[in-house]
């Protein structure tokens, strides 16, 4: 790391304790003159860090760092190589050249603003800079076809437990990407693979998520009024971007290393915004309407039509029309 992020994880920690700089000198073994221009670099970034003859002091802010990123994550996940980019045109984008670049597995690519923001089947998806979440996680699995473990579900899955234990929220999913706050969409999740077709293999996984994290409700196009949404809605936030960032990653490699595909599952179907309801779809350029009855273990919708027969939903296949 360089002298301004270490000088800025060193404050992290010990916040909201202040810290000399002599000890903060000793402790990262560089001058008093290095950690005073490391203070003004991060003030002029806009980090907010007080100072007074007992020490500097960090104040928490809604900037995204990586250090502040890496003081939320656990331990026991895999130790994540965060790149953050202050715009980007799709972190997607970064991540598939990042790949031909041999980028190893557990890197993240955080972006304050993305451009060109799309979703599933090329939507695009509204962003603004400072106010929203936009990283894509780069993994390595070398799976076979076969065998792929559904990123999108332990994904989606992961981010209501993370909304869960930050902000006491009970977000819906709907199949099979999207996550609603109060009937309104709030984040998307796409998943791309890059398979190795000598081998017969899932050689490289890209998630990616757009949240909208503290877009003002009025801020929103005219169209999207009725149909999006963010977590604060007025501006006002309660946990920060780097906070939240961490603690989705952290939820998913827990439920990756220590759920079943079947609890997985189970979870994702108690979260569901569909089970239950009627839903239509189109299908091979034909219009369906059906009973959205279960999703079985390959993350499949199970719809029953209104004839008794049932249809089987493959998320790179379908979008749910409408949900009554």
């Amino acid at each position: 790391m360089s002298t301004k992020n270490d000088v800025l994880a060193f404050l992290m920690k010990h916040a909201p304790e202040r810290v000399s700089g002599e000890y903060m000198a000793n402790e990262l073994t560089i001058s008093r003159t290095a950690i005073w221009k490391a203070i003004n670099q991060l003030r002029k970034s806009s980090f907010s860090i007080e100072s007074n003859s007992q020490g500097y002091l960090y104040k928490e802010t809604n900037l995204l760092s990586i250090p502040g990123i890496n003081a939320n994550l656990c331990s026991t996940a895999p130790t994540l190589t965060i790149k953050k980019m202050a715009n980007s045109e799709s972190t997607m984008k970064d991540a598939k050249l990042a790949i031909l670049d041999q980028t190893p597995a557990h890197t993240l690519l955080v972006a304050d603003m993305q451009k060109f923001s799309v979703g599933r089947f090329g939507r695009p998806f509204f962003a603004k800079p400072g106010a929203g979440i936009y990283m894509s996680l780069i993994l390595h699995p070398n799976q076979k076809f076969s065998e792929i473990t559904n990123y999108t579900i332990i994904t989606a899955v992961a981010v209501v437990r993370a909304l869960n234990k930050l902000l006491d929220i009970s977000p819906k999913i709907k199949w099979v990407n999207d996550i609603y706050i109060n009937d309104k969409k709030v984040c998307g999740i796409l998943t791309e693979a890059i398979s190795d077709m000598e081998a017969g293999q899932i050689s490289s996984i890209i998630i990616g998520i757009g949240l909208n994290f503290s877009i003002k409700q009025i801020e929103f196009p005219d169209e999207l009024q009725s149909k999006v949404t963010s977590l604060f809605p007025n501006g006002q936030y309660t946990v920060t971007r780097n906070e939240l960032i961490a603690e989705i990653w952290n939820q998913f490699y827990k439920i990756l290393v220590h759920s079943t595909n079947e609890q997985i599952i189970d979870e994702y179907k108690k979260y569901s915004l569909v089970l239950g309801k009627k839903v239509s779809f189109m299908q091979n350029k034909k219009e369906y309407t059906g009973l959205a009855e279960t999703i079985n273990l390959k993350g499949e919708l199970v719809v029953r039509l209104v004839d008794g027969t049932k249809k089987l939903l493959c998320s790179g296949e379908i979008s749910l029309q409408a949900i009554y």
